[in-house]
């Protein structure tokens, strides 16, 4: 896999790359004791978002890529040992802009589900700041 995005993330708390194609991708997470919103152990949802969003930026795989929307949806709660796959497929690509659909299972169901709105900037979005 040659992954040219979000290279320093860290992958045990974003997931860890599973498989790469051109428009598409596969995340892996283990949900651990450190992502727990409470003492039950359930998973504060900012967790699964940035792995579905990890990888969307992924299934484009560009130094520029970045986030201009999403519309998600939690569909089941997830709790500190469960593992989290999630699968992004670009849906949409129109010049610098990418559609990604992105679920997220664990199991056989989908916990989470979203639509990513991703563009492909010219450079960094960070350069010359």
């Amino acid at each position: 896999m040659d992954i040219n995005t979000h290279e320093q993330i860290d992958r045990s708390l974003c997931g860890e790359p599973v498989s790469l194609a051109d428009g598409s991708s596969e995340v892996r997470l283990i949900c651990t004791q450190k992502m727990a919103a409470d003492k039950t152990g359930l998973i504060h949802g900012g967790f699964i978002f940035g792995m579905a969003d990890y990888a969307a930026m992924l299934s484009v795989n560009h130094p520029n890529v970045v986030l201009a929307g999403a519309e998600s949806r939690f569909l089941k709660p997830s709790k500190v040992g469960d593992v989290l796959v999630a699968k992004a497929q670009e849906q949409e690509k129109d010049g610098r802009k990418h559609v990604i659909k992105v679920d997220v299972t664990c199991g056989f169901e989908v916990v989470f589900s979203a639509t990513f709105t991703c563009f492909v900037t010219k450079e960094h979005v960070l350069a010359g700041a």
